[in-house]
């Protein structure tokens, strides 16, 4: 049978068949774009959140080029949202970390790993490793998942075709704990645009429960989050009329902690304890701070601080690891063992008016820094580059 052109439609040229074959080829490729969905089935932290939104960022850039891919997940894991490019496909049996070596099994498949594990036997994979937190703050992890990360990331490292992570920080760390060349690790940034969707009205909680400014601290058992500074400080800010609101919950990847750092209730009366939030009850706190405190000893980003700042709340960080590079000139900084400093900092703002103003209009535009679709382009470039 001879097919026949539209009337008025020229000849293709030997470059148009070179150019279809070429995308026709492409398009038979697509199939091999895995990704490892496994943190769909766990607690939504800063990590899980960045294998999330990574995902959904990359859907509709595969959709614009009519290219797809294959998203990897357990059984039993709850059903993910319509995706156009991306097709669920659920593998058995298991659920946890051997179900995730057995992805090695796949052997043709570009295999994308979001959430620092993936299979160790696969080369022809992307892994973005957070951070090098579990052995630089190992007081900060339960004994079993140390062993596991210890084991299992300096693998990964040095036979991973690629690597990537958070921000430079993280990676002139990653660079020099598992001795590879820092021009093998991609920086692929969180983003910021997840906030808009959140609502604040859709909240249960009233940010402000007496006339008093409040500091927001989101609350975790991990020691390397130093939480225990701000808490020691309630008095303090007690006295300047402010007080304390602590959010969040506790992952059971973390130790119990101890000593100043223990989350437990303090005498004084002005911390506010909330618990596991919401989306929304979040974007009512930072609606409504005085500022957010972030005192962490170590971060492989610091999420929090880019989410307050697009939301115009003031952000009083720690300037250690990764934070200054976050926070920009956005920012108050101090050291995590100066609580003079944190507190002349709380301190100024709750003084200034003018103060807090810049550092709203100069989070703003720190946030748009940060970019889900950016960084989904870089692991789409980074999976075209793969042999």
């Amino acid at each position: 049978m001879r097919f026949l052109r539209p009337a008025g439609q020229a000849r293709p040229t030997p470059e148009a068949w070179d150019r279809d074959r070429s995308l026709a080829h492409r398009r038979r490729e697509d199939g091999d774009i895995l990704i490892n969905g496994r943190f769909y089935g766990q607690p939504v932290t800063g990590v899980q959140r960045y294998g999330r939104e990574i995902v959904a960022a990359l859907d509709p850039l595969l959709a614009r080029r009519m290219r797809s891919a294959a998203l990897l997940m357990p059984s039993g894991v709850p059903p993910v949202p319509a995706f156009r490019a991306l097709s669920p496909v659920r593998v058995t049996p298991g659920q946890g970390h051997g179900w995730e070596q057995a992805l090695a099994l796949r052997p043709t498949g570009r295999l994308l790993n979001l959430c620092n594990t993936g299979p160790c036997l696969k080369h022809r994979q992307v892994v973005c490793i957070h951070d090098t937190n579990v052995f630089t703050e190992p007081n900060s992890y339960r004994a079993g998942f140390r062993l596991f990360y210890g084991a299992l990331q300096p693998l990964l490292a040095r036979r991973a075709a690629r690597l990537a992570t958070v921000s430079r920080a993280s990676a002139v760390a990653i660079a020099e704990r598992f001795g590879i060349d820092r021009r093998r690790i991609a920086v692929l940034p969180n983003g910021h645009e997840h906030v808009f969707a959140w609502d604040r009205t859709r909240s249960d909680f009233r940010p402000h429960e007496s006339d008093r400014p409040f500091v927001l601290l989101l609350g975790s058992r991990a020691r390397h989050k130093n939480v225990g500074l701000m808490l020691d400080l309630a008095p303090a800010l007690n006295e300047l009329g402010i007080d304390l609101v602590v959010a969040g919950g506790a992952a059971r990847i973390f130790a119990a902690p101890t000593g100043s750092n223990a989350a437990v209730a303090r005498p004084a009366g002005n911390i506010r304890w909330l618990g596991h939030v919401s989306d929304d009850d979040l974007a009512a706190f930072y609606g409504e701070a005085l500022c957010l405190a972030f005192p962490s000893l170590t971060e492989g980003f610091g999420l929090p601080i880019v989410e307050a700042m697009a939301l115009g709340c003031p952000v009083v960080a720690s300037d250690r690891a990764s934070m200054p590079e976050v926070c920009g000139e956005a920012a108050l900084l101090a050291a995590p063992d100066d609580p003079a400093a944190w507190l002349a900092h709380i301190k100024n703002l709750r003084d200034t008016p003018a103060l807090r103003d810049d550092l709203r209009g100069r989070g703003l535009f720190q946030a748009r820094r940060f970019s889900w679709a950016a960084s989904a382009q870089g692991y789409l470039d980074l999976l075209d580059g793969l042999i």
